[in-house]
């Protein structure tokens, strides 16, 4: 197993993340905020970001990124757990998943559906954390509506 990384090598992934994340800021007008804290709330936990930006078929899609000793974490939160037709519901997310590159679709703790991904620290560039966020803010926006038709399917009417 590879040693932990180093308070300044740390520092050093922080500063990559910081900056991808500004230049993703000025690339691309969906950004609507980006803040960052730590998953306990303290300085002592892991750093945390969250990216927030405006989608046409969600409202605000939310992506979480999680710098872990090993290995950068990332997840948004899509919709939650079907009311109705939960087989086929969960069969297109399963089937969306075979042709997803670097992220996957879950079901958490509450039942509801997250898109989620890892990639090893040593991989972390700004090209990474674009194609990132590009993902999961593209594959959202693909699936949102589509999803909603079917396990919401008597709640929903679309516009």
């Amino acid at each position: 197993m590879s040693e932990l990384r180093s308070v300044a090598e740390v520092a050093d992934l922080v500063a990559v993340i910081d900056a991808a994340l500004e230049r993703f800021r000025e690339e691309h007008e969906i950004v609507l905020a980006i803040d960052r804290g730590t998953t306990d709330g303290t300085r002592f936990g892991e750093p945390r970001w969250y990216v927030r930006m405006a989608g046409e078929e969600k409202d605000v899609i939310t992506v979480w990124l999680t710098l872990g000793q090993r290995t950068l974490r990332y997840e948004t939160y899509v919709l939650p757990a079907p009311e109705e037709n939960v087989s086929e519901f969960n069969e297109q997310l399963l089937r969306r998943n075979d042709a997803l590159v670097g992220a996957h679709f879950s079901i958490g703790a509450e039942d509801a559906v997250y898109l989620r991904g890892e990639l090893v620290d040593a991989a972390v560039d700004s090209a990474e954390v674009d194609r990132i966020l590009g993902t999961l803010y593209a594959t959202v926006e693909q699936v949102f509506r589509p999803l909603l038709r079917i396990g919401f399917a008597s709640r929903v009417t679309d516009r």
